[in-house]
């Protein structure tokens, strides 16, 4: 069972979401948000989303305000330039120890180290750097440059929270509809491939990498 800090998975009561871009957290770990809602309504998420113009900026926004559950997504949103994050180094520091103060959520979500777009890549290092007593779960994002790999953490999920998931992605995330990659297809394969991997008992899950665990 993962654990974070002494809490069981089924009992987090509070999760903090970071994403360089406005659909990274829904694709890395939508389905676990989900599902985490589903098991305590009162979860409390926060959503940080760090680059964007205005029309993906909202389209984040909406997608935090329609996750399920009794309390209010807190949404966050920065304007660092998308493809530019390494240069932006110092003030993007500043950015995660501003919104390490004060913050103790039981899980937090980031992207994976290994990830080989630039920006995915720094926003882990920095989670790193600004939490140092949290339990981090590195999510993963499929794409062009073939990076997938082999997570260590996984979370089981059925299909209809797979589908709730997929349907979420496509109606919050229009402007994205053309991509190649953006796709039921795309988004289905590595829910089952992770779900095989993981012996899943309804046969999806998403993969994480947990690179420490404090098991209590």
């Amino acid at each position: 069972m993962l654990i974070a800090g002494s809490r069981p998975i089924h009992s987090v009561t509070s999760v903090l979401c970071l994403g360089a871009h406005a659909d990274d957290i829904e694709i890395g770990c939508g389905g676990t948000l989900l599902k985490l809602r589903t098991l305590n309504p009162a979860l409390d998420v926060t959503v940080v989303v760090l680059s964007g113009d205005e029309p993906r900026l909202d389209e984040a926004r909406r997608s935090a305000a329609a996750l399920p559950g009794d309390r209010r997504v807190e949404f966050i949103a920065q304007s660092f330039r998308d493809s530019y994050f390494p240069y932006c180094g110092a003030e993007l520091k500043d950015c995660f120890n501003q919104l390490a103060r004060g913050r103790r959520p039981d899980v937090i979500f980031t992207h994976a180290r290994h990830d080989l777009h630039q920006d995915h890549r720094l926003v882990s290092d920095l989670t790193w750097n600004a939490f140092r007593d949290h339990l981090i779960l590195e999510y993963e994002i499929p794409k062009y440059d073939g990076d997938l790999g082999s997570p260590n953490t996984f979370v089981a999920l059925d299909r209809a929270t797979c589908d709730r998931k997929i349907e979420h992605l496509r109606s919050c995330f229009p402007t994205q509809a053309d991509k190649p990659w953006f796709s039921s297809e795309t988004f289905i394969a590595t829910l089952r491939l992770r779900g095989v991997e993981c012996r899943s008992p309804d046969g999806y899950a998403e993969g994480f990498y947990a690179r420490k665990l404090i098991l209590a």
